[in-house]
């Protein structure tokens, strides 16, 4: 995806999510909207832009609320007025024509003291035009709206279709595993124009403390009390929220939504891969939004059973014809059923069902921050995504290399992964690097997953206790979660460092947050790989 359509309502999307809404060129268009100031309970005015079809109302209403300005939802309008909505598109506060101040963003939509979203349903509710039906619906930005608005439990809330949204923004969005995601924050603040207070403010608070508890819908998914249609991807920047958000609203929401919520996982990043091409991936037609919004907003909730709990694409090889993957599947629920199967690290840099038997083993490699491991692909928006090749950056010696054998057989893998490690640094602070990689025939090393953990937040994130030099700890590595079939021929890989940057910011090794100085220490880190400490990677085996 390019950086300037980033920048529209229109076109932060995925493929699927285009599929699902955009019209095609038959559609007449839409008419001028009608641009209100929608007080808000501070007094500050909201720029909305209200799209009512030709004819005898009351309707119900589709709502967007973006800070990528209202005008880019002209699209959607064509759409829902055919479809006999209402669109109302509103900017942020603080964006575009709207009053107030956008920092910090995405607070002001939420629960707390600023309810932007809450008001803005209840002044939908009171308008003529209005049956009291409003359906939230957005992709990146705005859905974080919806999922910061949705515990605010505006009465006249119907339904929300969120597509690719964090629901935790320390854990998800600005820090992952402790270490903050440079390349996605400063470049998407940078690139939108967002005040610099908010790169000023999530900088200040690099653990995890009441300021980002404002930001953290999961501490609050039981009061949520709509349906809602989650939408992600296995290489988007957000899939940790995306699953986290399904999992707590279906199981821990209010009656309105606990067991009324959808799930649909596709094999894309934020916006279309950039390097393998998986067949077979046309959207779900149940998981279209118009789809949803019919069953909420027109029926009441009839036809909610003809649309499965989950449906989720399983990734394999796109060239091999009998894979049981490159496929949809549905499921009950999330996490599928699977095996937790651990997968050891050996000295010999193999991967072994069997755990290490001697007593002393380990391996170590220096990590210089002035020199980390450079980002190929993965989990990120404004630079490479997606499963890319990893061999140039598997040659350097801070990258430990761990294979399994040759597949003779399919290996599903759908689930979370996590990598457990006992390490040691020679450094009061450092990182731990994991990837999940998936070996070709052709030798590509294909990214699966990956993650990371700060070191100092190895007890928790809202702590930062220091390593004590050369001390062994044990940690374990989030890789968040995939569906994925190895194909015969193929081979598992997983690679061990301390950096992987500008997706992550190097840590400087001294104790301070990265970005206090320009201060750094070279560190030797060590993983230990024996009987005492067995080193391994936990995988979600599916047995077929």
């Amino acid at each position: 995806m390019a950086r300037s359509t980033f920048l529209t309502v229109a076109a932060i999307t995925t493929a699927a999510f285009l599929a699902a809404v955009v019209a095609p060129p038959s559609i007449a268009t839409a008419q001028a909207p009608q641009t209100v100031m929608v007080p808000m309970r501070d007094g500050v005015r909201l720029a909305t832009d209200v799209y009512v079809p030709d004819g005898q109302g009351p309707w119900p209403t589709a709502l967007i609320c973006t800070p990528y300005s209202r005008k880019g939802a002209q699209g959607f309008a064509k759409q829902a007025i055919e479809r006999g909505y209402v669109l109302v598109a509103q900017d942020f506060r603080g964006r575009f024509d709207s009053e107030g101040d956008d920092y910090p963003v995405f607070l002001a939509g939420g629960w707390g003291e600023h309810q932007d979203g809450y008001d803005t349903v209840e002044w939908i509710a009171r308008q003529e035009w209005s049956n009291g039906k409003v359906g939230g619906f957005g992709m990146s930005a705005p859905g974080i709206a919806l999922n910061m608005m949705a515990p605010s439990r505006p009465p006249h809330l119907t339904c929300c279709y969120v597509s690719v949204a964090f629901s935790s923004m320390y854990h998800q969005c600005a820090y992952q595993g402790g270490a903050f995601r440079k390349a996605l924050l400063e470049t998407w603040l940078s690139l939108s124009k967002f005040s610099p207070k908010n790169l000023e403010l999530f900088r200040a608070h690099p653990d995890y403390d009441d300021f980002w508890r404002a930001f953290d819908c999961e501490r609050v998914a039981d009061r949520v009390n709509v349906p809602t249609m989650y939408v992600g991807g296995w290489y988007d920047i957000f899939i940790a929220g995306t699953l986290n958000s399904f999992v707590t609203v279906q199981h821990q929401g209010d009656e309105g939504a606990r067991g009324k919520c959808r799930l649909v996982m596709e094999p894309y990043g934020h916006g279309r891969n950039e390097d393998l091409v998986f067949p077979n991936t046309g959207h779900p037609r149940a998981a279209d939004l118009w789809n949803w919004f019919d069953v909420w907003l027109k029926n009441d909730g009839r036809g909610l059973q003809d649309i499965p709990v989950v449906q989720y694409y399983v990734m394999s090889d796109p060239n091999d014809p009998n894979t049981p993957g490159n496929q949809w599947r549905t499921a009950e629920d999330w996490p599928v059923p699977a095996e937790a199967i651990k997968i050891y690290f050996r000295t010999d840099k193999r991967l072994r069902l069997r755990p290490p038997e001697e007593l002393f083993g380990s391996l170590s490699y220096t990590y210089d921050p002035k020199n980390p491991v450079p980002t190929i692909g993965g989990a990120n928006l404004t630079i490479s995504k997606g499963p890319m090749d990893q061999r140039p950056v598997e040659g350097r010696p801070d990258v430990l290399l761990f294979d399994s054998p040759v597949f003779d057989r399919h290996i599903e893998i759908t689930g979370p992964v996590t990598v457990k490690l006992w390490v040691s640094s020679t450094a009061p602070d450092t990182d731990f690097a994991a990837k999940l990689c998936d070996v070709y025939p052709d030798g590509r090393s294909m990214l699966v997953l990956d993650g990371i953990l700060r070191a100092r937040h190895r007890e928790s994130t809202a702590t930062s206790v220091p390593l004590e030099r050369d001390k062994i700890y044990e940690i374990e590595i989030d890789l968040w979660a995939t569906s994925l079939v190895f194909s015969p021929g193929h081979r598992m890989r997983v690679a061990l460092s301390s950096s992987n940057a500008p997706r992550f910011e190097p840590n400087p090794n001294t104790g301070k947050p990265s970005g206090a100085d320009a201060q750094t220490e070279v560190a030797t880190n060590t993983i230990y790989i024996n009987a005492e400490h067995p080193s391994h990677i936990v995988v979600p085996f599916v047995r077929h």
